[in-house]
């Protein structure tokens, strides 16, 4: 067997070409949700002021009060932190995500 793109010879065990990478199409991909790239963004949902600390804190994959505190911390020490603030509030596009569905509950007759 023969690599498609750069013509080496395959072994039949091999996924992948030793020499340019390419897979040899007997692989399966991941199945969904195994690996979703994060993406930095202000989520609408549950902010406080402008959904900041809780963008870093959903991309950090930490709470959004020890971003809050460490943000509030490095404000009023450094000062820098105020100016950090409204510069990534201007640059990270917002995210929309919808609400999730709410159950109702029986009521009783």
């Amino acid at each position: 067997m023969f690599c498609t793109q750069c013509g080496v010879e395959i072994q039949e065990k091999d996924n992948f070409c030793s020499k340019c990478g390419r897979t040899t199409g007997k692989t399966q991909p991941p199945p969904d949700g195994y690996w979703t790239p994060r993406r930095l963004s202000r989520p609408m949902r549950d902010k406080s002021i402008a959904g900041v600390c809780a963008g870093f804190a959903r991309y950090l994959n930490v709470d959004v009060t020890l971003v809050r505190i460490a943000w509030l911390s490095t404000s009023i020490f450094f000062g820098w932190g105020f100016i950090a603030y409204i510069i990534a509030w201007i640059i990270m596009p917002r995210d929309w995500e919808p609400a999730p569905a709410t159950v109702q509950q029986p009521t009783a007759a």
